[in-house]
């Protein structure tokens, strides 16, 4: 056999075992298309500003000296699979910032509704759009919400009480 017919062969039998896959994928996203209908978001509404009493510390990484926190009475579970919430970052040099923010846990995804101000009210996002979660140093507080607090498994939780709780204990209970 010759090389030129012997590496045909080659690739012939690995883009074979690619194929399966690749249709697996394909027929997936197909899927979604014709059988679900297309996600549409709820509606948002800005909660009050947040009271130092309401704050609840989570763990983001050793790696970092800010100091991370939630407020608790925030949070809100939208029919739409929408965990919402007021994030405040209070940074080692003293800055605080506040945001209310929203995360969608099937797509891992965040959005950006909201920053407080200095006076405590809100001035909405100027740019207001899902972005993937990474879990990387700049977005790490979002990686560290989704996965460890606000979407086990990639679903929502249930209530504000069990993202509170799950705050409280340091990760949800079904966390990975």
């Amino acid at each position: 056999m010759s090389a030129l017919r012997r590496g045909a062969l080659i690739l012939t039998v690995a883009l074979s075992a690619l194929r399966p896959a690749y249709a697996d994928v394909h027929f997936r996203h197909f899927a979604e298309d014709a059988d679900e209908p297309k996600w549409q978001e709820g509606e948002m509404t800005l909660p009050e500003f947040p009271k130092a009493e309401n704050l609840q510390e989570f763990y983001v990484s050793a790696g970092t000296t800010n100091h991370f926190y939630v407020d608790g009475k925030s949070i809100a579970v939208g029919s739409d699979g929408v965990v919402r919430f007021t994030l405040v970052v209070k940074t080692a040099g003293g800055a605080t910032n506040t945001t209310f923010e929203g995360i969608r846990c099937g797509a891992l995804e965040t959005r950006l509704y909201a920053v407080g101000r200095g006076d405590g009210t809100w001035e909405k996002a100027r740019t207001s759009v899902w972005k993937p979660i990474e879990n990387n140093p700049i977005n790490r507080p979002h990686a560290a919400l989704s996965r460890d607090y606000f979407c086990p498994s990639m679903v929502p939780i249930r209530s504000p009480d069990e993202g509170r709780d799950a705050l409280r204990r340091g990760e949800h209970p079904d966390a990975k």
